[in-house]
C-alpha cells in the first residue's frame, strides 16, 4: 500500500473517466454504475453530482463549454452541467449487452469513443468516431474498449482491450482522422493487473491504469515500463494529468469489485487518487465538430 492522498473520496462504485478542465480548475469525472456525472471544483472545493437515467462511459468537454457524452442508449451533447440532453448519434447495437466505456477527443475535436460487449463471448467492442454528425467505427475487436491515447504529435493512437491484457498502437492520421497498421504495444501477463484507461504525458510516455492490479505503470513509446506506482485500491481505472503546472496525475477506482473484507484494507476505494510527477501531461483536447 502507498500514501497517496485521497482528494475525493466519492466512493464511486466504478469512478472513471477523470478529465481536467484547465480553463475552471474543475476535475470531472463519472461512475458508471450508477448513472452519474461528477464536477469537483478545486478552486471552491465544491462537488457538484448529475444523476442520469442510464449509465454513461465517457465524456469530452466541447470548445463551447459544454460536454459531449457517450451513454448506453449513444451519443449526447449538453450545453452545460445540468443542461438538456441533445441526441447526436443513437445506439444502433443490443443495449442490453453493450454500453460506451472509454473515449476522448483527437486534437483535431473529434470525439472517439469505445464500446463494451459485456458476455464476453466474441469480438464486439468497437471504437466508434463521431465527427460532424456522423459516426466512424475505427476497430471492431475488443471485449472491452478502453485506455484511448494520442502521442504528443497526434501520428500513434494508443488502445486497449482491458479482458486480454493488450494495448494496440495504430498510425492516425490527424487530417483524415483514419487509424490504420495496427499492432502489439505491451501485452500484461494474467494474474497482474489488466491496462485500463491510460493518458499520455508531454514526453509520449503512456501512463495505465492496471485493474486488480492495484498499480499505475508508466510506459515508453517504445513499449518499456519505465516506472511503477502502488495505488491505495485493488482496481484502478484510469488516469489524468492536470493542475495547474499539469504535473498532477489524477487515478480514479472502483469500489463495487471490492468484497467487504476488502475494503477494511482499502476503506477510501471508489475515490480519486492524486500524485506529483515531474512530466506535464497534455492539455484535454475540446470536442470541435
Amino acid at each position: 500500500m502507498t500514501n497517496l492522498p485521497c482528494v475525493i473520496d466519492a466512493k464511486a462504485k466504478l469512478a472513471e473517466c477523470p478529465r481536467w478542465d484547465e480553463i475552471n480548475e474543475c476535475l470531472y469525472f463519472v461512475d458508471i454504475d450508477s448513472f452519474e456525472l461528477h464536477a469537483f471544483d478545486t478552486k471552491n472545493n465544491r462537488h457538484d453530482i448529475r444523476k442520469f437515467d442510464e449509465a454513461i462511459g465517457c465524456f469530452s468537454l466541447t470548445k463551447e463549454g459544454g460536454f459531449i457524452a457517450a451513454l448506453r442508449s449513444g451519443v449526447y451533447t449538453f450545453e452545460s452541467f445540468n443542461a438538456e440532453l441533445k441526441p447526436y448519434w443513437l445506439a444502433d447495437y443490443d443495449q442490453e449487452t453493450t454500453r460506451f466505456n472509454d473515449g476522448r477527443c483527437d486534437f483535431n475535436g473529434r470525439f472517439l469513443a469505445g464500446t463494451m460487449y459485456s458476455p464476453k463471448d466474441a469480438f464486439k467492442g468497437a471504437l466508434h468516431q463521431f465527427s460532424k454528425g456522423e459516426n466512424k467505427v475505427l476497430d471492431q475487436a475488443a471485449w472491452t474498449s478502453n485506455g484511448l491515447a494520442f502521442s504528443p504529435d497526434g501520428k500513434t493512437m494508443y488502445y486497449s482491450d482491458t479482458p486480454n491484457h493488450v494495448v494496440y498502437q495504430f498510425d492516425y492520421d490527424m487530417g483524415t482522422g483514419e487509424a490504420s497498421n495496427k499492432r502489439d504495444f505491451i501485452r500484461f501477463p494474467h494474474g497482474n493487473g489488466r491496462p485500463d484507461g491510460a493518458a499520455v504525458d508531454s514526453e509520449g510516455n503512456y501512463w495505465s491504469a492496471l485493474y486488480q492490479g492495484q498499480r499505475i505503470v508508466k510506459i515508453s513509446p517504445q513499449g518499456n515500463i519505465l516506472e511503477e506506482y502502488p495505488v491505495p485500491a485493488i482496481y484502478p481505472t484510469m488516469v489524468a494529468f492536470g493542475g495547474k503546472d499539469m504535473k498532477t496525475l489524477f487515478i480514479s477506482t472502483c469500489r463495487g469489485a471490492h468484497s467487504e473484507e476488502e475494503l477494511k484494507d482499502y476503506p477510501q476505494a471508489g475515490g480519486i487518487f492524486a500524485m506529483d510527477v515531474t512530466t506535464p501531461g497534455l492539455i484535454e483536447a475540446r470536442f470541435d465538430q
